[in-house]
């Protein structure tokens, strides 16, 4: 039998058990294996299975999500409420509705099918159900004090149509611009002027500090100091990991965790309107980290239906169109579940199993670290507890381990293994992906892919799509030249405002 891969620290009551007619039709094993995850089953490929045994069914759950700038719309066949295997149905819907969630954001849900199947879809997605986390969460993501509303409606017909809000940011930074982006190890500032960076600066902080103060001080600390070598201030760009709405607020960004909420409206979803005061009250765009390296992307290929993917602390994703514009979706993408494994790995943010968090960012890598033939010392092994909490620290100082080991000939044969693995992860993610954008490019950055083991990533990813997606084996993949990383993030971030 093949080893268990740590499950991982659990954030509030965990999903409930896999039921039996959910695992006869959803679990997978691909064609291209994972070497050090041999349990790994694609969500991609258990709908695809589904799919295939459902197809004579007559009844169809459809569903709507609606959000203040538009409607996302999905449907799935599913079995009759009286067959003994429609808690099938239930589960895999309610994995495509959550995905949803965490592509598009949501502040209803209207369900429409068989009432059986909407009534466990109703109970799911309560305050009390296997989605809480995302029942609790949304009202905050969307900037609202209203509670995550679901209703059953009786017909189609009463759905909403789909809608979305493209949008075009900036791409000129000429002028003096101050840069920022906030990420869950450090802050970088960035000085610009007439799309030439003069000067950058890398601020090492604890996101996991509750106190707003202490956020605030490090941010302006950070921002002033790079200020000063430039002559003058005339805008400011920024970007943070979570969601910002329309107005600059940081309505639910994740390199907060742990600012109590009663003090997290007041304090922190104001404060990047509250830093551009203190610098003449400047204009000011501040956009989700995802969507500028998909902007920063499309400068740099010159093409769009780009999807950008960064490999860091977790995995930040973003995306623009054939025109180069954003949908206005969320793309919060470490949520969504990759993985329908019923013992797949959790994560210190939400309380479901195979999320990408643990799949294609610095945590994969060290869960698969010491099966890759990595020497760890104990406190730093995937199943010691300080390896399952917010803090990002151990798992960078495990990556940094891993990367070494890939530079010794004695150990890189069986390192390669955690690259391999995390390539197969990356290709029917991409697969996964592909299902709600079209993707084309595809720019892969981040420390993870980042030495000798980002071109073994991508190697495999390839290998997925040729084998199991030849439709998708089109996808150009692109990594950062030096010109990107030192300043292409930057300069996209500085461009954001428009003067």
């Amino acid at each position: 039998m093949a080893q268990k891969i740590f499950a991982g620290a659990r954030h509030g009551p965990p999903d409930p058990p896999m039921s039996a007619a959910a695992m006869k039709y959803l679990l997978v094993r691909p064609r291209v294996p994972a070497p050090l995850d041999p349990n790994f089953s694609p969500v991609v490929l258990g709908k695809k299975k589904y799919l295939k045994y459902v197809s004579g069914s007559p009844f169809v759950v459809e569903w709507a999500l609606e959000r203040s700038d538009g409607v996302a719309r999905g449907k799935l066949p599913v079995f009759a409420d009286s067959h003994p295997d429609v808690d099938a149905s239930v589960h895999l819907a309610g994995v495509l509705i959550q995905e949803m969630i965490w592509q598009r954001s949501a502040f209803r849900l209207l369900l429409c099918g068989p009432p059986g199947t909407c009534g466990a879809l109703l109970r799911a997605f309560s305050p009390e159900g296997k989605y809480a986390f995302e029942v609790r969460t949304m009202p905050k993501v969307c900037g609202l004090t209203k509670a995550f509303e679901v209703r059953v409606v009786f017909s189609a017909a009463e759905l909403p149509p789909p809608r979305d809000t493209p949008q075009r940011c900036g791409s000129d930074a000429s002028g003096c611009r101050l840069a920022f982006d906030l990420g869950k190890s450090d802050i970088k500032t960035v000085a610009v002027q007439d799309n030439q960076v003069l000067h950058s600066k890398e601020t090492e902080w604890d996101v996991t500090n509750p106190d707003p103060q202490y956020h605030w001080e490090m941010i302006l600390s950070a921002m002033q100091d790079t200020a000063q070598h430039l002559p003058r201030i005339d805008a400011i760009g920024g970007s943070a990991t979570g969601t910002l709405s329309g107005d600059n607020g940081a309505t639910w960004c994740d390199i907060f965790p742990n600012v109590p909420p009663e003090v997290y409206k007041e304090k922190v979803v104001p404060i990047f309107r509250n830093l551009a005061k203190k610098f003449g009250d400047v204009p000011l765009k501040v956009i989700n980290d995802g969507e500028v390296t998909a902007l920063a992307g499309k400068m740099m290929v010159n093409q769009g239906n780009l999807f950008g993917i960064s490999m860091g602390s977790s995995e930040g994703g973003g995306y623009c169109d054939e025109e180069g514009r954003l949908l206005g979706w969320i793309n919060e993408m470490c949520y969504i579940q990759l993985d329908m494994n019923p013992e797949a790995p959790t994560n210190p943010w939400c309380p479901h199993r195979g999320s990408s968090h643990t799949y294609l960012g610095q945590r994969a890598a060290t869960r698969l670290s010491v099966r890759g033939g990595v020497d760890v010392p104990a406190n730093l092994r995937p199943e010691h507890s300080d390896m399952n909490t917010m803090k990002h620290e151990p798992h960078a100082k495990v990556l940094k381990l891993i990367q070494a080991a890939m530079k010794d000939p004695a150990k890189e044969k069986q390192c390669r293994l955690i690259y391999q693995t995390i390539g197969v992860y990356l290709g029917y993610a991409l697969a996964q992906y592909s299902e709600f954008y079209r993707i084309d490019h595809a720019l892969i950055l981040g420390r993870v892919s980042s030495g000798d083991g980002g071109q073994v990533i991508l190697d495999k990813a390839k290998e997925v799509l040729m084998v199991e997606f030849p439709q998708l084996a089109h996808i150009k993949f692109h990594q950062p030249d030096e010109h990107f990383k030192r300043v292409g993030q930057c300069i996209a971030a500085a461009a954001l405002p428009v003067l």
